[in-house]
Formats: C-alpha cells, structure tokens, sequence
C-alpha cells in the first residue's frame, strides 16, 4: 500500500496494522488477521462465516479480492486472495480468544472511547513526524525573519500559531507545496474604489498623526490602478487569478513590493488586502489576526524577488 501509516502494534512489536492514508482504507487477509490475533487461519475462516451467517456484517460489503503474484518454485503464480476491511477486523478482534485479541480489544476498546468522549484519535506516530516537520517550519520562519528588526517576536508566534492550527498546513510549508486556487471567484471592486478607501486611511492616520501627506501618494499616477489591473487581468476571458484569495495576495504582494507610493507601501498593502477581501464578504477573520498580517506583510516586504510563488502560497495556505 502506498502512504502507509500504522494505527495498530501489538505488544512485542511482531505485528502491525496498517492503513491506507492515500485512501482512508484498511485491508488484511486470512493470514495477516491470523497473525494479528495470534491463532490459526482456520479461526479466523470461522469467525468470519458466523458473523456474516448472523448478519453483523454484510460480506460483499467487507470483502475485497485481489491479485496476488506469488512465486512457487520456478514459477510465478497469479492468485485471488480475499482480503477483509478494518470493520471484519473489529468484529473478528472482539470474537477470538487469545492474549494477543484481549491486547487488541483493549486498544480498540480505549480509542473508540477516546473517539467518542474528545471528537478525536492521535496517532503517536504520525504526531511524531508532524513535530519534525513543525521544527522545520519554525527553522524556515526564523531564516525569513532573520536580520529584520521589524518583526517583533510576539509578530512571529502569532503566524507561527496560524500555521499549527493543522499540521497537514505545515507539511505543505515544508514541502513548498501551496495551493493553487482560493473559492470564492465573485467580486465587485474598482481601483477607483480603494483609491477612494486609501484616502479616507490616509485621513484618519493625519489626524491621528501616524501618517504625513506622503502616505497613499503615488510616486506616479496610475501606480494603484495599474497593479489592480494586473491582479484582475484576464487571458483569453480566463481570469489571471481566479479567486478572491488569489487576488488578495497578489494585491497584498504587488503594492508591498512594487513600492507605488512616496510612503505607507506596507500599511497601504495589508490595508487593499483587507479591502478586497471584505468586499467579496470573506471571512478572514478566524484565520489571519492583524498580528499575523503585520508579520506576513513585513514577509513579503523582505523576501527576495524568486520568493514570490513561495509568499502568495503562505497567505493562500493562511486563508484556505
């Protein structure tokens, strides 16, 4: 099987049980459930027959048969063997009487408890490798914010926090590997809109003297409105950036790193990222905290130009 994970070990280590994680399944023959429970293949042939004789269990439900290449002397034997899912694994494990079935009975017995009673199972495992990988993120996280006075510890936690609400996020960090598309691809906005908006920013921080006259002013006019056409280009009447996350990020990156005011790139940015992303009534909210869009702004703001793929996947992978 590929992606294998094992969920089950007996005590001595002999044997594991393992499933498929690429498919959700769990599949095991005579001869492997035998061994599992340690008794004879026989027992196993008629526990089986009962369960599916009492209608515990429907068997063409259960049962799968597959090809099996066995080599027998010089020749090479194709064989159709049964193989049984974890749900006749269960009910075979609650039947047979053997030290190594009370072993399984009480692991299975303890992890449907736990189950029911917290809304989860851990995988000491998986958890294990998911904590090397979170270890490297961290590495990777310090190696962005490394020799940058502008990012404050605490700015850091807060995106580290964002990440480790599931560790399948981690793993896509560490692998490089980001998605591609957001959901929701309806928006209504306009540059003249967040022109607009900007101003009244702009305004509001005069007044409360965080910003000058320079702030939100372009170095060039048409700055904004050529960055927004670019985030909403099309080809071929197929958007460039399909979704309204794509297109945040891209915006939040564009105005960050293409500097098209004389002051307040940065502020302007995480502000226009904002902005589109309420305009399109997305909730962002539960995901992105205003620290964790300080620390992914100043990100981006330091990131070399060949980290561009790398810094639209991080806030996609925030926003997913």
């Amino acid at each position: 099987m590929k992606n294998e994970v094992v969920i089950y070990t007996s005590k001595n280590g002999d044997v594991s049980l393992y499933t498929d994680a690429e498919n959700s399944t769990l599949l095991a023959n005579l001869k492997e459930i035998a061994n599992l429970f340690g008794v004879q293949k026989a027992a196993i042939s008629k526990h089986l027959k009962n369960i599916f004789k009492e209608n515990e269990l429907e068997e063409k439900a259960t049962v799968s048969i597959l090809e099996t290449v066995q080599k027998e002397g010089k020749r090479t034997i194709i064989r159709q063997i049964k193989y049984y899912n974890l749900d006749a694994i269960l009910s075979v494990g609650y039947r047979v009487n053997s030290k190594n079935a009370t072993e399984f009975r009480i692991w299975a017995t303890k992890t449907l408890k736990q189950h029911i009673t917290k809304g989860y199972t851990i995988n000491q495992k998986v958890l294990e490798n998911n904590k090397q990988q979170f270890l490297d993120t961290l590495k990777d996280l310090r190696i962005l914010s490394q020799n940058n006075n502008l990012i404050q510890p605490e700015d850091i936690l807060s995106l580290i926090e964002s990440f480790s609400n599931t560790f399948f996020t981690l793993e896509k960090f560490d692998k490089n590997n980001f998605p591609k598309k957001g959901e929701i691809s309806e928006i209504k906005a306009s540059a003249n809109d967040l022109s607009t908006d900007l101003q009244l920013l702009k305004d509001q921080l005069i007044k409360k003297r965080e910003a000058t006259e320079l702030f939100a002013q372009e170095k060039k006019q048409g700055n904004l409105k050529g960055i927004f056409g670019n985030v909403f280009q099309s080809v071929f009447g197929v958007d460039a950036y399909p979704s309204v996350e794509e297109k945040a990020a891209h915006l939040l990156y564009f105005i960050v790193k293409n500097h098209p005011f004389n002051d307040g790139n940065k502020r302007s940015g995480a502000f226009s990222f904002v902005w589109l992303l309420q305009k399109a009534n997305y909730d962002f909210t539960q995901k992105i905290t205003p620290e964790t869009l300080t620390t992914l702004t100043l990100l981006i703001a330091i990131s070399a130009p060949d980290e561009k793929d790398k810094m639209i996947g991080l806030v996609l992978l925030l926003l997913k």
